[in-house]
């Protein structure tokens, strides 16, 4: 599929939104605006639909200002069949505008291609491991979260981790999350490094976040409950 121009694409989104549920996903984004509520199937359906041999064409037709446009755009990235130099200025060029966490969080997921290119695109995470900015940050952790934690990297995810100077909400949230599954997956490696962070909210966040899981042991909810009485949050 190729986008016409802006304005036609804009009134097709607009004509597939619900108003209650653009309420609903409005409360979910505080400061977030233009929502449409467009359900995530008919979202992944469309932006799949633009993502053939005209996706840099089609990605520059989708709006920015509406959030949807805004959600396509990063799944049409994720979808796009191209060399892996395109997709990361493709990437480049996306991250810089997220500006929520379903965005940053969707297209996170979406990035699949990254499953093959473990190496390389953890060499060019650095630069958001290193950033001062929330949604950098953010991207960072929820790259590390849906992609790094396994038995080869977990070490390295780790002290990843620690790297990231999280300030704002949303960067601490992925954090605290991404410390959270490292620890339900590994215990015995996240522990010593989850006692060394030295925000106390990451932490506090990192052992709510673990305790909400089903996957945890009896034991290692006692194990992690055991950092609130180490540490005051």
């Amino acid at each position: 599929m190729k986008i016409k121009n802006s304005e036609s694409f804009r009134e097709e989104l607009t004509l597939m939104g619900d108003a209650e549920y653009a309420r609903f996903s409005s409360s979910l984004l505080p400061g977030t605006e233009n929502v449409l509520g467009v359900r995530l199937p008919a979202m992944r359906k469309l932006a799949k639909s633009l993502a053939g041999p005209d996706w840099k064409e089609n990605l520059g037709k989708l709006p920015d200002d509406m959030f949807e446009g805004f959600m396509i755009q990063g799944m049409v990235i994720g979808y796009a069949k191209c060399p892996y130099e395109e997709r990361i200025t493709a990437i480049k060029e996306f991250v810089p505008k997220i500006d929520n966490w379903s965005v940053c969080d969707s297209f996170c997921s979406g990035l699949k291609f990254v499953k093959s290119e473990q190496e390389r695109f953890f060499d060019f995470l650095q630069d958001y491991v290193n950033s001062d900015q929330e949604f950098d940050q953010r991207f960072a952790c929820v790259m590390l979260l849906d992609y790094y934690i396994d038995k080869k990297r977990i070490s390295k995810t780790l002290r990843t981790l620690k790297i990231v100077r999280a300030k704002e909400y949303y960067a601490k949230m992925a954090k605290a999350w991404a410390f959270a599954e490292c620890y339900l997956r590994f215990p015995e490696k996240t522990l010593p490094v989850l006692e060394k962070e030295k925000d106390p909210d990451v932490r506090m966040k990192a052992v709510r976040k673990a305790l909400e899981s089903k996957k945890i042991t009896p034991e290692e909810r006692e194990e992690i409950l055991a950092l609130r009485t180490k540490y005051v949050f």
